[in-house]
């Protein structure tokens, strides 16, 4: 079978996923175990490549019995009572929150008044965002919720960076529409930039393709997002967690077969599931992205 097959050079990890896996590489060359304060990446291929580094996932309860540890934060960030927990167990943190996460937390913290945050409940970064709220924040995941909103109270409403920024701006839209006052509406637009180009760039992706390959965690909250983008604009989008869940069957003589992934997956595995069709079905690639990939940043 002859297929062609292209692999999105904006998917892999973000930013805030780079830096914080290269800390956690950097920090376990100095020693033999590092603990990290919930999954440091929503991927299981890569955790397990971690842990074989001697990466140690916890969580909350279990760093609360740690003493005179070094724990790792990831990019999500945590809520102040994680900080207080480390400074009275006497534990170093080392912080990989995302720069624009912090400045999402602290654009929460100094907001007075009713804040409405668009995101996943119980999503790491949404836990963070609700601890920098101090019990002022309702967390909404789609317009049927919009009844926990005091509409007879300002309102400022903030997105959780990873989330759709066009559901977003929907989101908002209803909430203005159902507002007697519109004035006593703010819209914080706190999308991640990268994260927002990556919707545009997909979506062009996915429709130049005749097969889409999605590679992603299962817990990935963006994964899952960025994947129904893709179903959305080409029904033949395959989601996948490892290479032995390929199905040949997918696949038709002379395809365009795209391979992307959520900001929660490494260039590695996209590199490692464009070469498996390469071998798999028995066809040439020659794409300029490899070029890209195999460079200074060939791991991510």
């Amino acid at each position: 079978m002859k297929v062609y097959v292209e692999i999105d050079q904006y998917s892999g990890f973000c930013n805030g996923v780079v830096r914080a896996v290269y800390s956690a590489e950097e920090n376990l060359s100095k020693r033999s175990v590092l603990y990290s304060l919930g999954a440091i990446v929503h991927n299981e291929t890569e955790l397990k490549r971690l842990e074989k580094e001697g990466l140690r996932v916890i969580n909350l309860d279990q760093m609360s019995h740690l003493k005179d540890s070094t724990v790792l934060i990831r990019a999500h960030g945590e809520p102040p009572s994680t900080y207080a927990l480390a400074a009275k167990n006497n534990i170093t943190l080392i912080d990989c929150t995302c720069p624009v996460v912090l400045q999402l937390q602290k654009k929460i913290a100094e907001t007075a008044g009713q804040i409405v945050i668009f995101g996943k409940v119980g999503h790491a970064e949404v836990n963070g965002l609700v601890g920098r709220a101090e019990g002022r924040a309702v967390v909404i995941e789609n317009k049927d919720q919009i009844d926990k909103i005091d509409f007879t109270r300002p309102i400022n409403i903030f997105s959780q960076t990873t989330k759709d920024p066009d559901e977003f701006n929907q989101l908002c839209n209803l909430i203005s529409s159902k507002m007697e006052d519109k004035s006593q509406l703010t819209v914080h637009n706190t999308v991640c930039r990268q994260v927002a180009q990556r919707h545009a760039r997909l979506i062009q992706f996915a429709e130049n393709h005749n097969v889409i390959i999605f590679v992603s965690g299962k817990e990935s909250s963006n994964g899952r997002v960025l994947y129904e983008l893709c179903k959305s604009h080409n029904p033949r989008t395959y989601a996948i967690q490892s290479l032995q869940q390929i199905d040949k069957k997918w696949f038709k003589e002379g395809d365009r077969i795209g391979v992307c992934g959520a900001t929660s997956t490494p260039k590695w595995q996209l590199t490692s599931c464009a070469e498996f069709l390469k071998i798999t079905l028995k066809n040439y690639i020659c794409s300029k992205f490899y070029r890209i990939i195999y460079g200074n940043y060939s791991r991510f």
